[in-house]
């Protein structure tokens, strides 16, 4: 198919889509009255350096003797799945009628028609497609836009001489910059301003928020000196700092010049090669260079690279546009400049495709007889470039292990220094453990276990052991939570350790001891924020015993139960009990008891456990220190934080129950999930642990956690700390309400310790009673008894084995038994089984084994 002027070019994940509007090969048939949208799918072919069509697809519009005509094509956001999708913008003129229409092309290359709308002007000015689809224009100065969720055209209370950029900015939501009249001072007169102060002061660059009608002052984009000679905008990137907007952006200038601007302020200037510069467009090369790719109303392109400053790396002429994508799918981004030809050739016969580096290829080489000499340096240097790679990595290597050799050094000198403290104050020095020192013993002697057990005994009764860093305690409703926060070095195993609170009182009628429940907090240094592991379905096939003891292994931070949380390498244990009966004392004294079994590692990989208690301290709880809040957890809003110590973070996950949410939807993303919380739920993040935010919404949810894991834009885990099922169901009700109704949400379930326990035991019988009664696996009835094979089965009289053979029928009856048991030991010995009921008792056994295989996994 030949070009035309009116086709249009779009890059979608790798491919080239052309559109192009032409007439049916039957038109003399259909009189004319039908026009066909044609899309041609092109990828770039690494073989033969070319594009070749993927696919195709066509739509039909009856024209009816109107004037069909493609006016622009973006790829913008569907809202309703929130994937990306190609949109085309279609008129169709008849008379004074215009018609306008948007297009949807899907991976099908079927066209969905969004909506339409008819207007008595035609669109010329400021034209811009964003996400919804939505479109929005210029017309006399004002601004008008329409979205696929009203289908209304609405105007907006704004005047303006220019649009230079439509997109999201963080925190505000679709924003359009743009250039209107300022407003000068009522009490000068016009006259009174100079020539050179109205071209500065006549105008001002501003932002308008199109969800909420905010304007945005120019200044924030940059001063305001520049406000009326910009002619496009690219916004690069948003945040926000402590409530105030943070913005880098590239903008052409009339005076023909691209200045890099940030957080307000010039940053860099480049001069540009040509006049007229329309538009800006970023793209990340392989090299990890930002480049910017400026087009002109000439049709003439350069790319600017940012680098130390604005430079111009390459310019070009006669170009009909530029995409930006990963054609050749390396990875990075490439710009393919498609050429303007006279000749009228097939679609993206005359290209240039580059990365300004290592990729360059263009139309009319052969690449398969004839290899230029360009292609041949090029390939050189893509060898030497490879080359310098690997001795760069090989440096690398051999840093880390400098560096590595260095640490040893500093333990060993560190070691020395305390070898020589030990000898001047006369102590016994201790060596430390080769495993925990990462050394090899040059001495093939080995050391004696019982002496290593009473040298282990001596060092303990000599150094008192340290456990606890921290004592605490907060009340959460009717709860009072204890948390002991333990050192990095207290090397325990977790699942032995728990806390125990003891009256200090004297009270005869009642035990001292409280009833509470224990739970494991683990803090870890590798991660910055609280993290909550997600439940697998099925165990691994294989799996490495991990050393718990070790804190160097970062395997070992995965959590077991749903009550640890990872922050900064300390553990915490919590104990939790009823608040209500220990204020009927009004005063109450309690000592904390930690619990645990050390685990004494000896030489032949064997363990010899001890069990310790630890007296941590004590708390003391009076109603007069409930009455005033003394220990309450407090949840503030700082900003758009909140400010729950770390204590108060432990204490609300110690008391709540914790539920994960599998949630899966098949054809949209998840994005209304993460608006869900910010919004409805009125959540923010902890400011210490980013990765769990609390829901701040008034009623009987505030206080709930919650934690937000996408795995992929499809699939998320959301995992609910609560108080009770109650809130449970309100907050999923209210979930549910906002999820399309493809999405599907699973529970993922444990299940408590004590019915897994019940749940292998008879898994466990039942595996016991399938062995049992298998055929094959029977035991003979005759094994350890001694019987008489009659056919009643009855045993006679067990009379000494000498007395029996003196008489003639005595050995006759002994020789009638051992035949019986001879044959019944023949026929035991050669059963067969049926090949179907064999492979069913064997399948049957299996299912019992494995049942009680994944039990045991869940428990561990």
């Amino acid at each position: 198919m030949l070009l035309s002027e009116q086709d249009q070019f779009l890059s979608y994940n790798g491919e080239v889509l052309v559109f192009q509007l032409s007439k049916p090969k039957h038109a003399e048939q259909a009189d004319d009255k039908t026009m066909n949208l044609c899309v041609r799918r092109m990828v770039f072919n690494r073989d033969t350096k070319l594009f070749v069509q993927k696919s195709s697809g066509v739509f039909s519009m009856v024209s009816s003797n109107s004037e069909i005509e493609m006016i622009c094509c973006r790829c913008t956001t569907d809202s309703r799945t929130g994937i990306i999708l190609p949109c085309i913008l279609m008129k169709k003129k008849k008379r004074n009628n215009i018609k306008y229409f948007l297009l949807l092309l899907h991976s099908s290359n079927q066209f969905e028609p969004s909506f339409y709308f008819k207007l008595d002007y035609e669109l010329k000015e400021d034209i811009r497609l964003f996400a919804g689809p939505s479109l929005l224009w210029r017309h006399a100065n004002k601004l008008f836009y329409i979205s696929s969720n009203t289908c209304v055209v609405q105007s907006a209370p704004v005047r303006l001489s220019s649009v230079v950029w439509t997109g999201e900015i963080v925190g505000e939501g679709t924003v359009v910059l743009g250039i209107r009249t300022a407003c000068l001072p009522e009490t000068e007169h016009p006259d009174g301003f100079s020539l050179s102060d109205r071209a500065i002061w006549g105008g001002e660059f501003f932002g308008y928020v199109i969800q909420t009608q905010k304007i945005l002052t120019g200044t924030c984009f940059m001063p305001h000196a520049y406000s009326r000679v910009v002619s496009s905008v690219y916004v690069c990137k948003t945040e926000r700092l402590k409530k105030q907007l943070r913005i880098s952006l590239v903008a052409t200038t009339h005076k023909n010049q691209l200045i890099w601007f940030q957080n307000g302020v010039p940053k860099g200037v480049c001069e540009l090669p040509y006049e007229k510069p329309c538009s800006v467009k970023p793209a990340l090369t392989s090299s990890n260079d930002l480049l910017f790719v400026v087009s002109f109303v000439s049709g003439n392109s350069c790319v600017v690279q940012r680098r130390d400053s604005l430079q111009v790396a390459s310019k070009w002429q006669k170009v009909k546009c530029v995409l930006v994508d990963d054609f050749i799918g390396s990875g990075s981004e490439q710009l393919l400049l498609l050429f303007k030809d006279d000749s009228n050739t097939d679609v993206l016969s005359t290209f240039k495709l580059t990365d300004l580096g290592e990729v360059n290829y263009a139309s009319g080489i052969n690449y398969k007889q004839d290899v230029p000499a360009a292609e041949g340096l090029q390939e050189n240097g893509l060898l030497t470039v490879r080359a310098l790679e690997t001795r760069l990595q090989a440096g690398w290597t051999s840093v880390r292990e400098l560096q590595q050799h260095l640490r040893l050094q500093k333990r060993v000198i560190l070691e020395s220094c305390r070898a020589l403290i030990d000898l001047v104050e006369e102590r016994t020095h201790i060596l430390p453990n080769s495993k925990e020192e990462g050394l090899v013993s040059l001495w093939d002697d080995a050391e004696n276990p019982a002496d290593s057990l009473s040298k282990e005994a001596s060092l303990a009764s000599q150094v008192p052991e340290h456990f606890t860093e921290e004592l605490w305690q907060r009340v959460v409703g009717d709860s009072l939570v204890v948390g002991v926060k333990l050192t990095e070095s207290f090397h325990l195993s977790l699942s032995d350790v728990s806390l125990s609170l003891v009256m200090d009182q004297d009270f005869s009628l009642i035990s001292p001891i409280i009833k509470c429940q224990s739970k494991i907090i683990k803090l870890n240094k590798a991660f910055s924020a609280l993290a909550v592991s997600s439940s697998q379905i099925e165990p691994p096939p294989k799996k490495m015993k991990l050393d718990l003891p070790s804190k160097n292994d970062l395997k070992k931070a995965f959590p077991k139960s749903s009550s640890r949380i990872q922050l900064d390498g300390a553990k915490t244990v919590t104990a939790v009990t009823s608040l209500s009966p220990l204020l009927a004392f009004h005063r109450v004294c309690c000592a904390v008891l930690l619990h645990a079994r050390k685990q004494n590692h000896q030489n032949d990989g064997l363990q010899q456990s001890k069990e310790i208690t630890v007296l941590c301290g004590k708390i003391l709880l009076s109603l007069e220190d409930i009455s005033n809040d003394r220990y309450s957890v407090k949840m503030l809003r700082d900003n758009s934080y909140c400010t729950g110590s770390m204590e108060d973070v432990l204490a609300v996950l110690a008391v709540s129950v914790r539920f994960s949410f599998q949630i899966v939807s098949c054809d949209c993303t998840l994005t209304p999930v993460s608006s869900w919380l910010l919004g409805e739920m009125e959540c923010i993040p902890f400011k210490e642990c980013q990765d769990h935010i609390f829901c701040h919404k008034a009623g009987n949810v505030h206080g709930t956690i919650f934690n937000w894991v996408l795995k992929n834009p499809f699939e998320g885990v959301l995992t609910i700390f609560c108080r009770n099922l109650t809130v449970l169901f309100q907050c999923l009700h209210s979930l549910t309400r906002v999820l399309p109704a493809s999405c599907s949400v699973k529970l993922l379930r444990f299940g408590s310790k004590e019915v897994l326990t019940e749940q292998l035991a008879l898994a466990l019988e039942k595996e016991m009673l399938n062995l049992k009664n298998s055929p094959f696996l029977k035991e003979t009835k005759h094994e350890n008894s001694l019987t008489w094979g009659t056919e009643s089965g009855k045993k006679v009289n067990n009379a000494p084995l000498a007395s029996l053979l003196d008489t003639e029928e005595g050995v006759q009856q002994f020789r009638k038994k051992f035949q019986n048991e001879r044959e019944e030991s023949v026929r035991s010995m050669n059963q067969t089984v049926n090949g179907a009921l064999y492979q069913k008792i064997a399948l049957k056994i299996a299912e019992a084994q494995l049942t009680s295989d994944m039990i045991v996994w869940r428990l561990a």
